[in-house]
């Protein structure tokens, strides 16, 4: 199997039990109940940048949102990127700033097909959440309520560790988010020592919310660790 292969039959796979939700949460399965496009558009990202066997660097944002991965199934990828890619989204059109951020870096690196080569981009959950907020449904982090992160733990280690499996390298993990991201997965480690090493990054959303006009910075950061 290339690795490809691998990886859509590990989002295939996932599953989640509901048992862990509270009243007033959802999960958010990108590929799940998808459209026959949305299928087909994930399915031509991986064959495009992993037919092979190559090793990779794994990277792990927090859980896919609605826009991005939520929408397309593709960690930091929303549609627009993916026409950049040369994968065209016809059904409907998603803007992600943290999508816009990410790939900024990735064409400063040398584009999508030098950077994916490298690296692997997951998410410490790889299913997303969404609470209800006076009758919307808005993103839901896992770490955004203790109690839910804590029942949570077992799942999200497995998931990190088939993600570990999937990119082939682990002398270091890339964490996007500096903040309780980070922290949760430093003392996951600390418990479990899945990774030699942990190496945070701002998370895009971040840098494109707060740090826009010292975007540049925070970009020379990012291939700084890349390039290691």
């Amino acid at each position: 199997m290339t690795k490809a292969d691998q990886i859509l039959a590990f989002y295939s796979a996932l599953d989640f039990d509901r048992n862990y939700l509270d009243a007033d949460l959802d999960v958010l399965n990108p590929f799940e109940g998808v459209s026959p496009e949305q299928e087909q558009v994930l399915s031509a990202f991986y064959q495009k940048f992993y037919t092979d066997d190559t090793s990779r660097n794994l990277i792990l944002g927090i859980n896919p949102g609605r826009l991005g991965a939520g929408a397309t199934g593709i960690p930091f990828t929303d549609t627009k990127r993916l026409i950049e890619c040369g994968i065209p989204f016809k059904s409907f059109s998603t803007h992600e700033p943290s999508s816009v951020f990410v790939y900024e870096a990735i064409n400063a690196f040398g584009g999508p097909e030098k950077f994916y080569r490298e690296f692997l981009i997951g998410s410490v959950c790889p299913l997303g959440f969404v609470v209800n907020k006076n009758g919307n449904w808005i993103n839901f982090n896992y770490y955004d309520r203790a109690s839910f992160s804590n029942a949570l733990t077992p799942y999200l280690l497995g998931q990190i560790k088939k993600q570990i499996e999937l990119a082939g390298k682990n002398e270091r993990i890339i964490v996007f988010g500096t903040g309780k991201n980070l922290k949760f997965l430093q003392k996951l480690n600390k418990e479990y020592n899945f990774t030699p090493e942990l190496v945070p990054l701002e998370h895009p959303r971040y840098v494109m919310q707060y740090k826009y006009k010292h975007r540049e910075q925070y970009i020379a950061k990012y291939l700084e660790a890349f390039k290691r």
